[in-house]
């Protein structure tokens, strides 16, 4: 009963973080590591989708379960390479939000993939959000302070999403299914706001 108090606690602080705000002003410290650390909370978009993918890897296979969170990161420091690099990438803000969506859709109908399909999308999805903390990063911050920062941050927001997966594995699979769906459904929402 304590593990799951403490799943439902951490989502619940998690989905209180603010709004998609199109993501500028996130300078928390000159270091950098605060703001790379702050930046994937702050962000409803960039929160909700490395939660789905990491509630949506609970179901698939052990390789592709077990290794989520190395493609979520890896996708990251790829995507904040591009831009480190001064590669521009078109739509990441449209990429970011059709996380969301697919996320939320693959949560709903409980879809399982394979490795090599889902580690491609997973990987793709989360370069768009990787270039969006990239192209963000404060001047002045320490690059690899900034990357720990949201490496660790991303790492936690993808098992806290596990761990609910996990919980709800338990249960009914309507509530998964409606899970997926109301992410699906504010991911909608973000598009269109």
């Amino acid at each position: 009963m304590k593990l799951t108090t403490k799943l439902l606690t951490t989502t619940a602080l998690l989905l209180t973080a603010t709004a998609a705000v199109a993501h500028p002003g996130h300078d928390h410290g000159t270091s950098g590591f605060a703001s790379g650390l702050l930046h994937p909370l702050l962000g409803l978009d960039h929160l909700l989708a490395m939660a789905a993918i990491g509630f949506w890897s609970v179901r698939q296979g052990n390789v592709m379960k077990n290794a989520t969170p190395l493609f979520v990161v890896g996708g990251m420091i790829l995507g904040a390479g591009l831009a480190f690099a001064g590669i521009g990438l078109p739509g990441v803000e449209t990429g970011i939000v059709l996380s969301v969506i697919v996320a939320g859709i693959l949560i709903a109908a409980m879809a399982k993939l394979p490795t090599a399909v889902g580690a491609a999308l997973v990987m793709a999805f989360m370069v768009f959000h990787g270039h969006a903390h990239g192209t963000e990063m404060p001047s002045g911050a320490v690059l690899a302070a900034y990357l720990a920062g949201f490496s660790i941050a991303t790492l936690g927001i993808t098992f806290a999403g596990r761990g609910l997966g996990a919980l709800l594995m338990k249960a009914d699979n309507r509530v998964a299914r409606g899970v997926g769906a109301g992410l699906a459904a504010v991911g909608g929402y973000l598009m269109v706001a």
